[in-house]
C-alpha cells in the first residue's frame, strides 16, 4: 500500500501574527461592505427620503472596505492585476475617502457649522486632487503621503475643537454625542497610525480597521436613528392626511339631490389625498335647487382648509339661493380676508324646472357648456359656452357680480366643471382644452352616468399616452340632464 504524504506548513510566531491580523483585516472588510451595500440599498428603496446621510455613509464604509481588502494578501492573490496596478487603485481611493464623512457630518451638525464643514470639505476636495495628480504624474509622491499624514491630524484637531466648543455651548445632540465618540475612538487609531508612518512611533501592525469598525457602529446607530425618526414623521403625516381626507370627504354631498326632470351626476377625482376643489346644492324645493362648483388655487391641505370654509359660508346663502349675484358676493365677503396666497374660482347655478330656465353667474371660473339634444346624436355646433364672469372670490372685498337667464329645452344637457379637466396635459405638454371638451360632450348620446365616466376616461388616455403621468390638477365634474315630460 502506498503511503499517505502529508504536508504541513511550520509557521512562526511572528508569521503567524500577522496571518491572524490579516484575517482580521479581511473580515472586518467584508463586514463594513456588507453594511455599505445594505445602506446603498436600503436609500434605494427609500428613495422618498431627502436625507442623504445614509447614501454618505454606506458610500464612506463601501470605500474604506474596498480599500482595505485591497491592502491584504490573501485578497490581491485573487485579482489578477499586477501590484502595481492594484497600489495605485488603492493610494486613489485613500486621496478622497474622507470626502464622504464630511458631507456625513453636514448632513448632521447644526447649521452655523455648516459652513466651517464645507470649508474643510473644499480642502479636502483640492488635496486630494492634487495628491491624485501627483500620483499619475510620479512626482512629489512622497511628499504629497507625509502632507497626507498631516492633513489627517489636523482635520481630527479641527473637530475635536468643533466638539469642544458644542459641548461648552451645551447644544449638541445625542447623534452628535455618539458620531464624536466612535469619532475620537478611531481618530486615535489614525492618529497613532500616521505618527508610526512618520516615525515619531514605533511602526507595528496596522489597526487602524478596528477603529474604524468601532466608528463605522456609531455611525450606523446614528444613520438607524435618524431613518426611524424619519419614517415616524412620515407615517405621522401618513396619518394626519388620512385624516384630512376623511373630513374632507364628509364636507362633499354623500349623495346628489333627485329631482323629478332633472339628472344630476357627479365626479370627483382629487390629485392628491386632498384637494381644493368642492361642489355643493342648495335645493330649495322640488323644483329648484342651487348647484356651486369652486376650484381653490393649489394643492393639499391648504386647499382642502378653504374649502371647508367654502362649504360653511355656502351653507348660509340658503335664503337666497335663487339669486346667483346674491350668492357669490356672500361667499366672497365671507372668504375675504381669511387667507392672503390663495382664491376661489366659483361657478353658480340656480335651476327652475317649473320655468325651465336658469340663472348663471361666475367669479373667475371656466364657462358653462350646454348642449341641446333635439336628436340621438347633436352635432358638435350645438354645444355652446355661457359666460358670466365677475372677480375671483375671496380677493376683493367690493367685488360685484352680473348673472345671465338662460331658457332651457328639454332634452338638454349642462356640463360644470373645475379647469383640472381642459388644462389636462399629456406627454408632450398640450392642453386638452375647450374645443375638444365641446366636442366629445356634443357627440355623445350616452346618459348622464356614461358619459361622466367615459370622458374622465378619456382624460386619463390623454394625459397618460404611452407612460404613466400622474394627474396634473384636481377634476370635478357635474352633468345635469334636463328630462322631457313623458
Amino acid at each position: 500500500m502506498r503511503p499517505l504524504i502529508s504536508f504541513a506548513i511550520d509557521l512562526t510566531p511572528s508569521a503567524r501574527s500577522a496571518l491572524r491580523w490579516e484575517l482580521a483585516g479581511v473580515g472586518i472588510g467584508v463586514v463594513l461592505l456588507s453594511i455599505g451595500i445594505a445602506g446603498l440599498a436600503l436609500f434605494l428603496f427609500r428613495r422618498q427620503s431627502r436625507d442623504f446621510a445614509l447614501v454618505y455613509f454606506s458610500s464612506f464604509s463601501l470605500l474604506y472596505a474596498v480599500r482595505l481588502l485591497l491592502r491584504e494578501g490573501i485578497v490581491r492573490s485573487v485579482f489578477p492585476a499586477d501590484r502595481s496596478t492594484l497600489d495605485h487603485f488603492t493610494l486613489a481611493l485613500d486621496c478622497f475617502i474622507v470626502i464622504p464623512f464630511t458631507l456625513f457630518l453636514i448632513q448632521i451638525v447644526e447649521p452655523q457649522w455648516r459652513k466651517a464643514l464645507r470649508w474643510i470639505l473644499a480642502a479636502q476636495i483640492i488635496f486630494g486632487v492634487m495628491r491624485f495628480l501627483s500620483l499619475l504624474i510620479h512626482l512629489g509622491k512622497k511628499f504629497m503621503g507625509l502632507a497626507n499624514n498631516v492633513f489627517v491630524i489636523a482635520v481630527c484637531a479641527l473637530l475635536a475643537v468643533y466638539y469642544i466648543a458644542v459641548r461648552r455651548a451645551k447644544s449638541q445632540s445625542r447623534e452628535i454625542t455618539v458620531v464624536f465618540a466612535g469619532l475620537a475612538i478611531f481618530a486615535l487609531f489614525a492618529i497613532e497610525n500616521n505618527l508610526a508612518y512618520l516615525k515619531v512611533l514605533p511602526q507595528h501592525d496596522d489597526v487602524e480597521p478596528i477603529g474604524f469598525f468601532i466608528f463605522v457602529c456609531c455611525l450606523g446607530y446614528v444613520t438607524a436613528r435618524r431613518a426611524l425618526a424619519k419614517e415616524e414623521r412620515l407615517l405621522a403625516i401618513n396619518k394626519e392626511l388620512q385624516i384630512a381626507n376623511q373630513i374632507q370627504s364628509s364636507i362633499l354631498p354623500r349623495e346628489v339631490p333627485q329631482l323629478a326632470g332633472l339628472e344630476i351626476v357627479a365626479r370627483y377625482l382629487p390629485m392628491s389625498a386632498v384637494a381644493g376643489d368642492f361642489y355643493d346644492f342648495l335645493v330649495v324645493d322640488e323644483k329648484r335647487i342651487g348647484i356651486l362648483v369652486a376650484d381653490v388655487t393649489g394643492h393639499g391641505v391648504p386647499a382642502a382648509l378653504i374649502a371647508s370654509m367654502l362649504k360653511v359660508a355656502f351653507a348660509g346663502q340658503t335664503a337666497h339661493a335663487d339669486d346667483p349675484v346674491r350668492v357669490l358676493t356672500g361667499l366672497n365677503r365671507a372668504l375675504c380676508g381669511k387667507f392672503e396666497e390663495h382664491f376661489v374660482t366659483a361657478a353658480y347655478v340656480f335651476v327652475d324646472l317649473d320655468k325651465f330656465l336658469l340663472r348663471y353667474a361666475a367669479a373667475g371660473h371656466p364657462p358653462l357648456l350646454i348642449v341641446s339634444r333635439g336628436t340621438a346624436k347633436a352635432p358638435a355646433s350645438d354645444s355652446r359656452e355661457v359666460e358670466a364672469n365677475g372677480l375671483m372670490l375671496g380677493l376683493f372685498p367690493e367685488a360685484t357680480y352680473s348673472s345671465v337667464e338662460i331658457p332651457i329645452d328639454a332634452g338638454a344637457r349642462i356640463l360644470l366643471y373645475t379647469d383640472g379637466i381642459v388644462e389636462s396635459m399629456n406627454a408632450a405638454r398640450e392642453e386638452f382644452g375647450k374645443s375638444r371638451l365641446k366636442k366629445f360632450l356634443a357627440s355623445s348620446s350616452s346618459s348622464a352616468s356614461q358619459l361622466a365616466d367615459a370622458l374622465l376616461l378619456e382624460l386619463r388616455r390623454w394625459s397618460t399616452g404611452e407612460r404613466e403621468r400622474g394627474q396634473d390638477d384636481d377634476i370635478t365634474l357635474l352633468v345635469l340632464d334636463f328630462i322631457p315630460a313623458p
